[in-house]
């Protein structure tokens, strides 16, 4: 239920500001706009003065948002991206005194899609199918979709600047002489609402690098490896690189810990980079300065992105924007030691 704390909380009042306003203190002077907005969001909180609020919220009211999981706690550990946004969730709404709660993964089998209608919003991370969102849209519609990359704009969605960051890079690259490029990355994939996972080639930073190297001619040297997001993946791709002839010059990864196989690959057979191959990545978890040499890749504030789709559930609670809205999240190239000019490479 909601409280007296949680109205000021959101209209960006004190609480004896609020309890003035909706005791019709004549002698309190305040602007009219702000008297309006904290009666607003009373009434979008189903707030009454006849009932007490000191005790806490239960789970399921209008004042919590539910969220869904690409992974399980378990499996969500060893992708701290993932992890990061929830927590960015999590950390927000408890500003604004707003309750989460994890309703289920998207791989569970058996979801039950009923208790949605009791959340005041949806936030989804990762990607689902189309004919998921419109099953869950069924029992709620205020969803934000985290990470989403789907062209459906009846919902609102958070994404990052991948597509253009994977542009950024090449560009960098062939003012450094490289021409001859390759790409290491991960499948994209969406959950059905059984939870069955659906697999595609049309990842985006993939279908970038293949755009880019088609409109600048190099064609010849688009070469892309695609499979698990794993390191595992990330060495066996970079084994195949390395006995390639002619062999790239360049490698673009789209994830560090794929890099970090990519790095034991040219090792083993005897590459330096950069000195014979250049790597720049993405995701720039913490161990990615301490790599040798230190790795180049895309730094995105996973956790601000959680925060963002805190601020756009908030306005569905409160009923102030029904206007679907597409957020694009600026990342940040960090440039380190493992990119070099491919006339370095010749000498």
């Amino acid at each position: 239920m909601a409280s007296m704390r949680d109205i000021a909380k959101l209209a960006g009042v004190s609480v004896a500001s609020v309890s003035r306003i909706l005791n019709n203190d004549e002698t309190f002077s305040i602007n009219e706009n702000t008297r309006k907005r904290v009666i607003e969001i009373a009434n979008q909180l189903n707030y009454s003065k006849d009932k007490s609020f000191s005790s806490s919220r239960e789970a399921g009211d209008k004042n919590t948002i539910a969220i869904i999981t690409r992974h399980n706690s378990e499996s969500e550990r060893n992708d701290p991206y993932f992890m990061m946004i929830r927590n960015g969730i999590e950390k927000e709404a408890a500003k604004w005194r707003l309750k989460t709660v994890r309703v289920f993964s998207m791989r569970d089998q058996d979801k039950d899609l009923t208790q949605l209608a009791k959340y005041g919003a949806v936030i989804i991370i990762g990607e689902m199918t189309q004919e998921a969102l419109q099953e869950i849209s069924r029992y709620n519609q205020h969803i934000i979709l985290v990470d989403n990359y789907s062209e459906n704009d009846a919902y609102d969605c958070i994404q990052t600047d991948f597509a253009r960051k994977t542009h950024q890079i090449l560009d960098i690259l062939k003012a450094k002489g490289h021409e001859n490029i390759a790409f290491i990355g991960g499948v994209s994939s969406r959950v059905t609402i059984t939870g069955e996972v659906v697999y595609d080639e049309q990842e985006i930073r993939a279908e970038n690098y293949k755009n880019w190297m088609l409109m600048n001619k190099l064609e010849e040297y688009s070469h892309v490896f695609q499979g698990k997001w794993s390191p595992e993946t990330g060495l066996a791709f970079g084994r195949k690189i390395a006995e390639m002839t002619p062999r790239p010059t360049a490698i673009i990864v789209a994830s560090d810990p794929m890099a970090v196989g990519v790095y034991k690959a040219l090792n083993e057979h005897g590459l330096k980079i950069p000195e014979d191959i250049s790597v720049v990545s993405f995701d720039d978890i913490q161990m990615a300065q301490f790599m040798t040499p230190a790795l180049s890749s895309v730094k995105m504030k996973a956790e601000e992105m959680g925060q963002m789709s805190v601020e756009l559930a908030k306005n569905k609670l409160l009923g102030v924007r029904t206007m679907p809205v597409r957020v694009i999240c600026k990342s940040e190239l960090i440039l380190r030691e493992s990119i070099a000019d491919k006339k370095d490479h010749e000498k």
